[in-house]
């Protein structure tokens, strides 16, 4: 299984809480339609001086599959959307190993 974690600075001109509602209402509507996405998970931060305002969790079975859903049409769509609503994107993609 392969995760992609990304890390998610709001535009300028959004609140905190506007970016919040966003992150986890709307932007998550476009995660659901991802094609092979097998978990997601949106943390928001507590707001103060976080260096980002959301991180992203996205799960595939392998590579293959992650390169499929970003390159579908709903993975475009996503990436219009957080191109819209960020000011800045990490992404790294990783193999877990949970240690609990």
């Amino acid at each position: 299984m392969v995760k992609v974690i990304s890390l998610l600075k709001r535009a300028e001109g959004l609140s905190h809480e506007e970016y919040a509602k966003w992150a986890v209402e709307e932007h998550a509507e476009f995660a659901r339609k991802l094609p092979g996405l097998r978990k997601y998970t949106v943390n928001v931060s507590n707001g103060g001086d976080a260096a980002y305002d959301s991180v992203h969790e996205l799960y595939f079975d392998d590579e293959d599959a992650r390169a499929a859903a970003f390159g579908s049409e709903h993975g475009k769509a996503a990436a219009a959307d957080a191109s819209a609503h960020t000011s800045s994107r990490v992404h790294v993609l990783t193999t877990e190993h949970a240690q609990l």
